[in-house]
């Protein structure tokens, strides 16, 4: 058994296990403390069996610079899952934007998944976009992301991560994510606007009636109509998301890649 194991291949493949555990702590539904960790690590450890075998064969040697190729891969896998998890973000931002208006920014819930505190209606989108993503086989496609990512960046390559195109790419992936955020939000957001313009109203005409008292239930009234109604175009934000995502994946693995 021992003769049929090539040895040769054990350093790259401890780099490529490296690679893929480190997309999977930041990765989007992969990295979610429902998830056991024995699972990951087994998941890791025989996803880098499989890409050790489809891989070119690239002899590595154990010296010197093993160590920094190992703090490479590290990084890698961690800047690419964190890039996805930064547009996914996009929904709970927004979700906090609507809860503001609301009146719902004082009840946030915790997170399961992530242990961090989240807005009520931020968690109820990022729920169904999370269902969304599994309904068009969108993780085997974040699996894939990891798989073509040795095409752009080969094990024994050197990453300037001090390069200034991949720090302005970062930040422009934020003002993004925020724009997408905005989107998402606007019109539950716009809706409320013109509630609260016409309590305005209502106050000036009325004094006798205490906006205070009528406003809120009314906003959560027609809040939760306003959802229901753009439900349709909230979809196809999260398909428009799911695209930039895998774009942005894509982009960043170009830059660590050099092209």
């Amino acid at each position: 058994m021992l003769e049929m194991i090539n040895l040769n291949l054990v350093p790259v493949f401890l780099l490529i296990f490296v690679r893929v555990t480190a997309f999977f702590v930041t990765l989007p539904l992969f990295s979610y403390r429902t998830i056991p960790m024995p699972f990951k690590i087994g998941f890791s450890f025989f996803l880098a069996l499989v890409m050790v075998t489809t891989l070119e064969s690239t002899n590595i040697a154990i010296d010197g610079m093993y160590l920094l190729l190992l703090v490479k891969e590290i990084l890698v896998g961690l800047f690419i899952g964190l890039i996805a998890y930064i547009i996914l973000s996009a929904v709970q931002v927004a979700g906090g934007f609507i809860d503001f208006q609301m009146g719902f920014a004082i009840a946030n819930v915790v997170d399961p998944q992530t242990g961090a505190q989240s807005p009520l209606i931020g968690q109820y989108f990022y729920i169904t976009a999370l269902l969304f993503l599994l309904s068009v086989d969108g993780h085997h496609l974040l699996i894939d992301g990891i798989f073509f990512s040795y095409e752009f960046i080969p094990l024994d390559t050197y990453i300037p991560f001090e390069n200034e195109s991949i720090v302005n790419f970062i930040i422009d992936t934020f003002n993004y994510m925020f724009l997408i955020a905005f989107q998402m939000s606007i019109p539950i957001v716009g809706c409320l606007f013109l509630v609260d313009v016409a309590l305005g109203i209502i106050a000036r005409t009325v004094p006798q009636l205490n906006v205070f008292v009528v406003g809120l239930p009314l906003k959560i009234f027609v809040s939760f109509v306003a959802i229901f109604v753009f439900l349709g175009l909230y979809i196809t934000l999260v398909q428009k998301l799911f695209t930039s995502m895998f774009n942005v994946m894509h982009q960043l693995m170009q830059l660590f890649g050099g092209a």
